[in-house]
């Protein structure tokens, strides 16, 4: 007990020093610029799959929080129903530098959470911001569509074989189960390269378990919150959608910054008793 009262406070001290809700705003600034040119170069291969334009519409109001998908529904149906192939050299360009934006964010945040500075080069930090942003869309994608999607192919799997209510439990657990396990191992690699510290993986692990979980439970959460008690519409009119999305990137920046400082909380500690 004395262990855990000890830790309590020393996350606290560390949280409150390295002013974590600043770095979790910085975050969700760069989150947001990378969302929209994301969202395009996604889009822009639909008109070449068939794809119905409400569907996406549904497909995006599913994956991100109640009230977002409306500031965006016009530029989607656009790309959805229009191909433009020129986006496809320039969106991707752009989404790039600024999604990768979001992750060099990100390395700021952890340098200053383990108290290091950093002297990579400009080259070095860029490419691997560029490399943990494609492993956060892993991440997320399957963590978002993993669970939208898993009813539909369930169901398309049973409509040729009948299967056992017992095996069906088990694949529903599953689905939020692979989730689990490619976000804490893409989490991994974000919090063994992000800092300008080499730190084993054993060392960083209970952080990115900690962080995985508490985004999935906030996420859900948050998004029951905004649906049933929420009416940022009423206040902040159109701009209620960008209100709610600029929290939930705060909410996620914050997560990731108390696995960060966790792990090196764990490592500062073992580190003193050895």
């Amino acid at each position: 007990m004395p262990n855990w009262k000890g830790f309590v406070k020393e996350f606290g001290a560390e949280f409150q020093k390295d002013n974590v809700p600043l770095l979790a705003a910085a975050q969700a600034y760069y989150y947001l610029l990378a969302i929209v040119p994301m969202l395009i170069l996604i889009l822009s291969l639909v008109p070449y799959l068939n794809i119905d334009p409400n569907a996406a519409v549904n497909f995006i109001s599913n994956s991100l929080p109640d009230g977002t998908a409306s500031i965006l529904r016009e530029n989607i149906i656009s790309l959805v129903t229009q191909p433009k192939g020129g986006l496809l050299t320039i969106g991707i360009l752009g989404t790039i530098w600024s999604a990768s934006s979001g992750m060099t964010a990100f390395i700021q945040a952890s340098n200053q959470a383990y108290n290091v500075k950093e002297d990579r080069s400009f080259i070095k930090v860029k490419l691997l911001s560029i490399f943990l942003t494609f492993g956060m869309i892993l991440a997320l994608a399957v963590a978002l569509l993993l669970p939208v999607f898993g009813e539909v192919i369930f169901n398309f799997v049973q409509s040729f074989i009948t299967l056992p209510g017992e095996v069906m439990v088990l694949l529903q657990l599953s689905r939020w189960l692979i989730s689990i396990i490619v976000m804490s191992g893409v989490l991994l690699l974000l919090y063994r390269f992000a800092p300008n510290k080499k730190i084993p993986f054993s060392g960083i692990l209970p952080g990115a378990i900690v962080t995985t979980v508490l985004w999935l439970l906030i996420s859900f959460a948050f998004s029951f919150y905004v649906s049933n008690f929420g009416n940022y519409s009423a206040t902040y009119g159109s701009l209620g959608g960008i209100i709610i999305l600029m929290i939930w990137f705060f909410l996620t920046g914050l997560i990731l910054m108390v696995g960060a400082e966790i792990n090196y909380i764990l490592n500062r500690q073992k580190h003193s008793s050895s």
